[in-house]
Formats: structure tokens, sequence, C-alpha cells
């Protein structure tokens, strides 16, 4: 590792003293800000692999809710009740499936719904 280092280096400062970093785009400005800030170090990696892979935690937390919300669904008693929820629960399914859509993720396959769900379950649980 200690020759590929060296040899790495020496091409970057080959690369700097030709002047090939000069026309870089973002050249003089500072850097954007981490969108993981408030992530401990130890766990930025893991989440930076998530992100790499087209996992978002925001994506993560609306399907959480999304479950919450068909749980409390099942087991409600009340109509009024029921109906507020269904209505909580379209609002996040809009949200869910455009957060998709800006990934050109498709959201229409209904005949894997259920087995998603399932698995979906064993997962966050």
């Amino acid at each position: 590792m200690n020759k590929f280092f060296h040899i790495s280096e020496d091409k970057i400062r080959k690369a700097y003293e030709l002047g090939e970093f000069d026309n870089l785009p973002g050249k003089g400005k500072p850097l954007p800000p981490d969108k993981l800030e408030g992530i401990p170090d130890d766990l930025k990696m893991g989440y930076r692999l998530l992100q790499n892979a087209g996992f978002s935690p925001e994506e993560m937390d609306v399907k959480k809710e999304l479950m919450t919300i068909e749980d409390l669904i099942r087991h409600s008693e009340d109509e009024l009740e029921t109906e507020e929820l269904r209505k909580q629960l379209s609002e996040k399914l809009l949200k869910y499936n455009s957060m998709l859509a800006k990934k050109k993720i498709r959201t229409n396959s209904s005949i894997f719904k259920r087995y998603e769900h399932k698995i979906e379950r064993k997962f966050l649980e």
C-alpha cells in the first residue's frame, strides 16, 4: 500500500504542476454543506454507501410513516379517525411516490406490493 500511495501522490503532484486542476468546476468556491452533518462520524460511511446505492434517509422515514399509518388504519374502530388516517396515507403515498419518481423509479407495480410490505416489515421492525 505504501508503494501505491507514493505512485498516486506522484501522479497528483504532476497533474497539479501541469495545471490539470485549474479549470475544474467550482474552483475557488466553498464546498457544499455536508448533508450528513448531524450523523455521527462512525455512521457516515454507511449512510454514504446507502445514498450512493440510491437509498435516502428521507425515503425510509416516509416509508416508516406509511407503515405506521397503515397499522393504525387496521386497528382503528372509529370511522372518522379511519377516514382521517386514509387522507394522511394518501398524502404520504403522494410524497413517497414523488420522491421515487424523481429518481425515475416506477411505483405502480401492484403485483409485488403485498410482498414488498412483508419484506419491509421484517427489515424495519
